[in-house]
């Protein structure tokens, strides 16, 4: 039976980060969301997503779906789901035709679906059977992301090192409760500081913490990532696969490919993948007055309150130039570049080239983003192109 994880209907509401992915490649916590499922169901999992959007895992999907594909019982998983144990047990135990529903709609659901005609907004034709559950956990909007951080890197990290047993911890490296901290094979560390009496520490597969970092958890590094010399990093935080983190780190996602490698602060920030904060570069998290924070939401086209901490959301493909300050609950969209004098703007349009309405060309986004991918050996696909492009020409209606 094959998996498959959907983008619910609201997903533009976690835009400018769902404008470019799937949310089954959000990657927070010690995982991408696909990731974490495929862990718990213990099969892999096809992804439904914006049509625009569907080619970057056309490939992938076609591994996985059956040739005849209309004839098989699938089980659909609301992406934006987060899973626990007890919510694991009730999908497994789902028949041909049941489905999962809470107040938000539906949850999980088995049934035959021809894929390319499912519709996550009209549930009733496809099930017959709908249990009630209790309100589960979901990411609606892109900063729920970096409140929910620290929970998830406590609940990954359980999943994910069961059973298992870390690398030794470097007798140069300064570890306090050690038997919260996990070290996957080809990681370096050496003469830093992991403090995991705060919470679990994850170090993933040819990571890297240069000397005299120091590092509160819960956090998580993931595969090839690097914290620079003399880091502080505090809880909350996740670098996701091919980052760099640097500087002063707090509460913050970095999701894949990103960097903010220098001096400078980042906190309660969630950073797509592609992207780059310019040296000595930071974000304020907090308002001179305390009070509640309202950031710009791009899926309701309007200002809403996100409490009182919130540095800055960012999407794919975005750059910060050099000491740029970054105002409080500040919303960066898909491929910018930004810079400007004094405090910057806390709304920035997808394909903004500095602040004054410049809009970045598309062949010069490309030529630069293929310039960045270029610095770790990659470049970009033809899909990837093509989702870019879609982004350009429908900017008003993303």
């Amino acid at each position: 039976m094959a998996v498959i994880l959907f983008d619910p209907s609201y997903r533009n509401l976690l835009a400018p980060l769902s404008t470019t992915k799937a949310l089954s490649h959000f990657h927070f916590g010690l995982m991408r969301i696909q990731e974490r499922w495929e862990l718990l169901l213990k099969q892999p999992a096809a992804i439904h997503t914006a049509p625009y959007l569907q080619g970057l895992y056309a490939d992938a999907n076609a591994t996985l779906l059956p040739t005849d594909a209309a004839a098989e019982a699938f089980l659909w998983i609301d992406a934006s789901v987060i899973p626990d144990d007890a919510l694991i047990e009730q999908i497994q135990l789902l028949q041909n035709g049941d489905c999962l529903m809470d107040e938000q709609g539906l949850v999980a659901g088995k049934a035959v679906i021809a894929f390319n005609s499912f519709n996550p907004s009209d549930t009733s034709a496809y099930f017959t059977q709908a249990n009630k559950v209790a309100s589960v956990q979901r990411i609606r909007f892109p900063w729920e992301i970096m409140q929910i951080n620290d929970a998830m890197i406590r609940k990954d990290f359980i999943w994910i090192t069961e059973g298992r047993k870390s690398m030794p911890i470097p007798a140069s490296v300064n570890a306090i409760g050690d038997d919260q901290i996990f070290i996957e094979p080809g990681a370096r560390l050496q003469y830093c500081t992991l403090n995991a009496s705060t919470g679990p520490i994850y170090i993933g597969k040819k990571a890297e913490i240069m000397e005299g970092s120091s590092i509160r958890g819960p956090f998580s590094i993931g595969y090839n990532s690097v914290v620079k010399m003399n880091s502080r990093i505090y809880g909350g935080t996740t670098l996701g696969p091919y980052c760099m983190g640097g500087g002063e780190i707090k509460n913050a996602v970095l999701m894949g490919y990103s960097n903010k490698a220098h001096d400078g602060y980042l906190g309660d920030a969630v950073i797509g993948e592609w992207c780059n904060m310019g040296a000595g570069s930071s974000n304020s998290n907090l308002k001179n007055s305390a009070g509640t924070i309202k950031i710009f939401s791009m899926g309701l086209n309007e200002y809403i309150p996100v409490g009182q901490k919130c540095g800055v959301i960012m999407g794919d493909y975005s750059r910060v130039a050099i000491n740029s300050s970054l105002n409080t609950g500040s919303m960066i969209g898909v491929s910018c570049n930004v810079f400007g004098e004094g405090l910057l703007h806390s709304s920035i349009p997808h394909f903004s080239f500095g602040l004054k309405g410049k809009v970045y060309q598309i062949e010069s986004a490309i030529h630069d983003i293929n310039n960045w991918k270029g610095l770790k050996g990659l470049e970009m696909s033809n899909e990837e192109i093509n989702v870019l492009q879609y982004i350009y020409t429908n900017n008003k209606q993303l």
